[in-house]
């Protein structure tokens, strides 16, 4: 089991990471800071610079923690609230990856909370610094703030199209 869970901390939170380093840098193949706030306003996003700040570090800062198995709830939350985001931005393109659709970014908010209710297991830094297994009260808590946190930044930060850029109805 321990094996198990190393290896969904591991790629999930290296790919998580990796993916915020995309959006901030011109590293594995990221377009760099500039790239990531254009893709932000493409998506509808306000906040420009600091928005594609906010989301890329907390996807290196929470992917890397996963991937360590340091402070899980807390890691897995992070992870969550920004596929959370992601997968708002996708949801329109129906489930399926090859339409654009929120298939990746579910698959991204569903490992990290298994791992929150799960624990990290033994071969993690939670476990070696004996602060595991979480209560259950603050895994339970860090999930609904995960989710509650994409959703509050897509109310908050994303544009309502204007009438007129809303396509109308031929009649």
């Amino acid at each position: 089991m321990d094996s198990a869970l190393l290896l969904l901390r591991l790629v999930t939170g290296l790919l998580v990471a990796g993916h915020g380093v995309q959006k901030i840098s011109f590293r594995l193949g990221g377009k760099g800071l500039a790239g990531g706030v254009e893709e932000f306003r493409q998506d509808g996003f306000r906040g420009g610079r600091l928005t594609a700040l906010a989301a890329g570090g907390t996807q290196v800062g929470a992917g890397l923690l996963l991937a360590a198995g340091a402070l899980t709830p807390l890691a897995g939350a992070g992870v969550m609230g920004v596929m959370t985001v992601a997968l708002t931005v996708k949801r329109p393109h129906g489930l399926w990856v090859q339409n654009d659709g929120y298939e990746y970014p579910l698959l991204l908010i569903a490992v990290p909370a298994a791992l929150v209710l799960a624990g990290p297991g033994a071969w993690s830094l939670d476990s070696r610094l004996d602060i595991t297994p979480w209560p259950a009260w603050l895994s339970t808590g860090c999930l609904a703030l995960g989710l509650a946190s994409g959703l509050l930044t897509r109310l908050l930060l994303h544009r309502t199209p204007s009438p007129a850029t809303t396509p109308r109805n031929a009649s």
